[in-house]
């Protein structure tokens, strides 16, 4: 199964402003993900995946949307990225989700 870290690039993050959280962990720099460019899926792509719609309720997750959908929590990143909304936080409740599927085509599009 395809990890949102497959392929990362990693820096380096020795800056001088982090030098004291540095000394008092014993570390001398923190390793960093760069957040990657995810285009969105083009508009024949869309048209290849069957689409989900799901009303946002009280207590809904990402992570919980994907163990329904997907079988797996940890592709929460997959919806939150489909519907460019990066956290919870950006959606209201009764906006709508929109969970594309089959999950193998859409993970496919990040190989294309």
């Amino acid at each position: 199964m395809t990890s949102r870290y497959d392929n990362r690039e990693i820096g380096i993050n020795a800056k001088q402003l982090y030098r004291r959280m540095f000394r008092d962990r014993g570390v001398g720099f923190v390793k960093q993900y760069f957040s990657p460019d995810l285009p969105h899926p083009s508009v024949e792509q869309i048209k290849n995946l069957s689409i989900i719609n799901h009303t946002w309720r009280q207590g809904d997750r990402y992570y919980k949307l994907a163990h329904k959908y997907y079988n797996d929590s940890t592709l929460w990143w997959v919806i939150a990225w489909y519907n460019q909304k990066p956290t919870e936080g950006h959606l209201e409740l009764g906006d709508i989700v929109k969970v594309p599927l089959p999950l193998e085509k859409i993970l496919r599009y990040f190989e294309e």
